[in-house]
């Protein structure tokens, strides 16, 4: 018997049992691999340096970080081909159905627990890499014999960041949502890799 249990029998007297079950903790698996979760934070920073002219818009560290997230994309779309499970696209891109029922599930807080990427998720990651690289290939444009100077090379790319951070807006939103509806924190496991494995209280069976 454990000095715990001997002080809880103390405080208890004769209807304490004779010992008390070890308290257990959730399984946790590795979900997220390094290069997904490096990937992540970095374009976190990068876009978030750039959006709010932490460097000055234009400017050669701009430019550099701008082709960074570049480079950043090009190789999340080779991991999404090559990585390992919850990384690649063919686990996590559903049909249009699949999404618009998830986001049913979601309004009426029937959406199950995934250990990757949920449909509305998956489709948030595919919008966001798309975007990103539209984001990326426009302000490299605007320095381009070809459309230096042009006005509405310059307002697309500015329209397309706006649209980002609209974007990025709905994604933590969604995030959120999924913490409070799932009781996780996707934020640390997005840092750690590691998420709960399944269990009996979850909405539905992982996927």
């Amino acid at each position: 018997m454990s000095m715990e249990d001997a002080v809880a029998k103390h405080r208890m007297g004769a209807l304490a049992p004779s010992s008390f079950p070890p308290t257990t903790k959730p399984v946790m698996l590795r979900i997220w691999d390094p290069f997904v979760r490096v990937f992540h934070w970095l374009l976190v920073i990068g876009f978030a340096v750039n959006f709010f002219e932490i460097v000055r818009p234009g400017k050669y560290p701009h430019r550099v970080i701008g082709y960074v997230v570049l480079g950043l994309i090009a190789a999340r779309l080779v991991w999404g081909l090559f990585g390992p499970r919850h990384a690649r696209f063919i686990d996590f891109v559903r049909s249009p159905r699949r999404i618009l029922q998830h986001l049913g599930d979601l309004l009426r807080h029937r959406d199950g627990r995934y250990l990757g990427h949920n449909p509305a998720g998956g489709a948030m990651v595919v919008t966001l890499l798309l975007v990103t690289l539209l984001v990326g290939v426009s302000g490299w444009l605007t320095r381009t014999d070809w459309f230096f100077g042009v006005k509405w090379m310059e307002e697309a790319h500015e329209i397309l960041a706006n649209f980002m951070l609209a974007l990025v807006a709905v994604h933590v939103l969604g995030v959120i949502h999924a913490c409070w509806r799932h009781r996780e924190n996707l934020v640390l496991s997005m840092v750690t890799g590691r998420k709960r494995a399944p269990s009996v209280s979850d909405a539905r069976p992982a996927e």
